[in-house]
């Protein structure tokens, strides 16, 4: 009797110490959260509110703007155009980015040649070489070639990314076994349409994990189309915004800090657009992409 009421005694203590650690977790979890939601909701509150509103106090309630902000943004500035630009050019750089970069992975895993320790080596190397190190010589080459004020250096580019191939060989090691590749040989597949037909759906998870990636990354790419782009209808609209962000900073008659936070707000769209579309394959894609241990 008495083993049994210690034991009963110990497990609702345990009982009792599981909860209180799943309580503490949980709350520290919701306050991560909403620290980090936090600069959103401002940045929310802020596109209702005017220049004057903005300038004179802090205030975490709506204010009433939200329509005369939302319309000097969209009507001036060209915000709309921006958008399409970057758009085109963050839609285009990300596929072409992800489907290279997986034929890349896939080709390196699949296929056995001398250079191949080689090769992914020195695609590694080139991982850790900074844009900015490179950007006179790529400006130059870009201007040599009169392609500078157009999207095609903002795209073609893309194609040879080492980050998104990393991850998607990663991917590949950890979730696709050579027996399927050999099968499709045997039954005479080529291997043009063996990545196209069999290997890529298997890569669907891990794409799409790289198209969210690499769609905010050109979405929100500054420094290049900066160095690139010259007409005002081929900005893309982290320029446009930096340029809201220069007024204001000046205290010219431009500056208006109610269309700068609305300009940001309709700028997230599209980007949280895209994450409702194929958030679906993230948390598949980051499990199964994981290093193979």
């Amino acid at each position: 009797m008495g083993t049994t009421h210690i034991s009963t005694g110990e497990t609702k203590s345990s009982r009792a110490k599981t909860t209180a650690a799943r309580v503490l977790s949980y709350a520290f979890l919701i306050l991560v959260t909403l620290i980090a939601l936090f600069p959103l909701y401002l940045l929310l509150i802020n596109s209702t509110r005017s220049h004057v509103e903005i300038g004179e106090k802090f205030s975490i309630l709506p204010s009433t703007s939200f329509i005369t902000n939302f319309k000097s943004a969209t009507m001036s500035g060209g915000l709309l155009r921006g958008i399409i630009n970057s758009f085109i050019i963050s839609a285009s750089a990300s596929i072409l980015s992800c489907y290279f970069s997986a034929m890349t992975a896939y080709g390196i895993h699949v296929y056995d040649f001398k250079l191949k320790k080689f090769a992914f080596t020195f695609i590694m190397v080139i991982m850790m070489i900074p844009t900015q190190i490179s950007a006179v010589g790529f400006v130059n080459l870009v201007f040599n070639l009169n392609l500078n004020d157009t999207f095609v250096p903002l795209i073609v580019p893309s194609i040879a990314a080492p980050a998104v191939f990393f991850y998607m060989k990663q991917y590949i090691e950890s979730s696709m076994p050579l027996e399927v590749i050999e099968a499709a040989r045997v039954d005479g597949s080529n291997e043009f349409r063996t990545f196209n037909t069999i290997a890529l759906p298997m890569l669907k998870p891990a794409i799409a994990v790289q198209l969210i990636f690499a769609f905010t990354s050109a979405w929100n790419n500054y420094f290049i189309p900066m160095l690139i782009i010259e007409r005002p209808e081929n900005k893309t609209v982290p320029m446009l915004i930096a340029t809201l962000r220069s007024d204001v900073a000046s205290g010219g008659a431009a500056a208006d800090r109610g269309n700068l936070y609305m300009s940001i707000v309709i700028a997230i769209i599209p980007i949280v657009i895209v994450y409702i579309f194929i958030s679906k394959h993230i948390v598949q894609g980051v499990a199964l992409g994981a290093v193979k241990g």
